[in-house]
């Protein structure tokens, strides 16, 4: 993790094969499909995203077979479930990099797995990243007001970062 204890890449990944796996027991090749799919339709194609093999994975013990068969299926151990439940709690970094968008996405999708209070103080997380976010490019309009196409785009994005934002602290009243 970073020093703020954000996720680093590699980490977004073993998050996303850690949260797939919790959900029931996967082959090895439907596991790494399954991660390959989700990062690339949330973050596109990356280099930056390759995270560690799932062969790592059962040499740390965050993961085992269920059986003795050729390709049996994996399923997570508890040292695996600790992991993921810390990965889980991690913070969220501004700005919203495609790697954050994929940190919030996972969270979201296996958000469920957390006590109320866990789920309420990821919520916040993600509302902080939000407003420095929203106030990062607030910044930007006041300081840059003298190209009309570039001040159209960050009013744009500052939108954007209003709507989640908005979204965010309404679902924080749901959790």
């Amino acid at each position: 993790m970073f020093s703020d204890n954000s996720l680093l890449p590699k980490e977004t990944i073993r998050l996303a094969a850690l949260g797939i796996l919790s959900e029931g027991p996967l082959a090895y090749g439907d596991l790494a499909n399954a991660v390959r799919q989700f990062v690339g339709r949330i973050a596109g194609p990356s280099l930056e995203l390759t995270g560690p093999s799932i062969e790592m994975l059962r040499y740390e013990g965050l993961v085992e077979p269920l059986g003795a068969e050729k390709d049996p299926p994996l399923t997570l151990t508890d040292d695996g479930r600790a992991e993921l439940h810390d990965l889980l709690k991690a913070t969220v970094r501004p700005p919203l990099t495609d790697v954050s968008k994929l940190v919030i996405a996972l969270k979201m999708r296996f958000l469920s797995m957390l006590e109320p209070q866990e789920r309420r103080d990821q919520v916040d997380l993600m509302i902080d990243a939000s407003e420095l976010e929203l106030a990062r490019l607030s910044d930007l309009v006041d300081t840059d007001a003298d190209d009309a196409y570039f001040q159209d785009w960050l009013k744009h994005d500052i939108s954007m970062a209003e709507t989640r934002l908005a979204w965010l602290h309404a679902f924080h009243n749901r959790v």
